[in-house]
């Protein structure tokens, strides 16, 4: 896994917060041709059948948001669709907003595959301001070569929420999220790279009982596919989907989240 980290500048570690070692890569070379032309209908594998029968798999020329509350599975669902790409043999950029990715957890999720040496396939930018995020966002273009199978923003709103929370340049902030949207859009459509992104939500206190996205109408708008996660009893987790091209809203899927993924409701 090539990671990098203080304010997402090139420089890499030879080991990773969680003390793992190996090959590390400084950047991704050879930046790939416009694929505009060759897209095709193929999907990315969850790796979860829970979300392939939901979805079908993620589509390669759109931005999927997964959107919910701490603890329902959104950085479940990156993992494992991060390791579907790697099974691929692609490599994947993961930004990772919050600190989320676990070495621990993506081990659990890897045990149930014969190829447990995908950790090399990951190359993680930790951005630590939405500022950071900003530049890691607008290095995307330059890291793109045709051994990418997927990017992964986990999350995009937090960094984004605590700038906004300062209440100061609250506009330019705004500009800059729609900014990054913007190149992450540029970048899945020429490149016909799956994007998936996860977000945070708030209550409405305008509206009873009304769960909101972080970033509101520039992340909806941008996103060509939301997949809602709403915590139940019990464990008891439901997929909605609320934006989607050829599925209609409201489809769900229940499950549960156990060691090696998702499993099903009895």
């Amino acid at each position: 896994m090539a990671e990098t980290t203080d304010k997402t500048e090139t420089k890499t570690d030879n080991q990773t917060d969680n003390k793992t070692t190996g090959k590390t890569e400084s950047k991704i070379e050879n930046k790939t041709e416009d694929n505009t032309e060759n897209k095709t209908e193929e999907k990315l594998k969850s790796s979860t059948f829970i979300i392939d029968q939901l979805l079908g798999g993620y589509e390669k020329d759109i931005i999927t948001t997964i959107y919910g509350p701490a603890g329902s599975g959104k950085t479940t669902l990156c993992l494992l669709a991060s390791i579907s790409a790697s099974q691929l043999g692609k490599k994947v950029i993961f930004v990772d907003t919050e600190g989320g990715f676990s070495l621990t957890r993506f081990n659990q999720l890897i045990n149930q595959f014969e190829n447990k040496d995908m950790l090399k396939n990951i190359f993680i930018l930790k951005p630590t301001t939405f500022h950071d995020q900003h530049k890691a966002i607008e290095r995307l273009n330059n890291m793109i070569n045709e051994s990418i199978g997927l990017i992964v923003v986990d999350t995009i709103g937090m960094l984004y929420r605590v700038e906004i929370g300062k209440k100061q340049a609250i506009k330019e902030i705004n500009n800059m999220l729609s900014v990054q949207l913007n190149l992450l859009t540029e970048i899945t459509r020429k490149y016909n790279i799956p994007i998936l992104l996860t977000n945070q939500v708030y209550s409405d206190f305008d509206e009873r009982n009304a769960i909101k996205i972080v970033g509101g109408d520039i992340i909806t708008y941008a996103s060509k596919c939301l997949l809602e996660l709403k915590k139940g009893a019990n464990n008891v987790r439901v997929a909605i989907v609320r934006k989607h091209r050829s599925i209609p809203d409201g489809k769900e899927a229940k499950f549960k989240i156990v060691e090696d993924g998702f499993g099903a409701i009895d």
